[in-house]
């Protein structure tokens, strides 16, 4: 039985990012295509976790990327309207129930292109 991944996701004024909470993930895939994502992998109890966004606005497919670590699986998508706020990840207006603001990560736009950069070049350096 698949089941959704708890997801996180913020906006950043060139990247969306969005945070797949899975525990010792394997068999990992990441699709990141212009208006979709797809994800999946399984945990360390063989659970297999599904997710299919359709994205609420056009990525750069390109230049998109994701970061496994021993707790999630991070994706950051390059806008493609850089500067234009994403209201909601989803292109639907429904919120589905594993889906989550990342407040911890969301802030207001103003001087945070410098921050942006610095959380990419942490992600590069993996």
């Amino acid at each position: 039985p698949r089941q959704p991944a708890k997801t996180l996701w913020y906006d950043r004024p060139r990247y969306v990012y969005l945070e797949f909470c899975v525990e010792d993930s394997r068999d990992v895939k990441v699709v990141i295509e212009d208006q979709r994502l797809v994800f999946s992998c399984k945990n360390a109890d063989g659970v297999e976790f599904y997710n299919e966004i359709n994205l609420y606005a056009r990525v750069n497919s390109k230049d998109s990327r994701e970061k496994r670590s021993d707790r999630s699986i991070t994706c950051f998508m390059r806008k493609w309207k850089e500067k234009v706020a994403w209201p909601r990840i989803t292109k639907e207006n429904i919120k589905p129930a594993w889906l989550s603001v990342d407040f911890d990560n969301w802030r207001d736009w103003e001087g945070d292109e410098e921050v942006e950069r610095a959380t990419l070049e942490q992600y590069a350096e993996v």
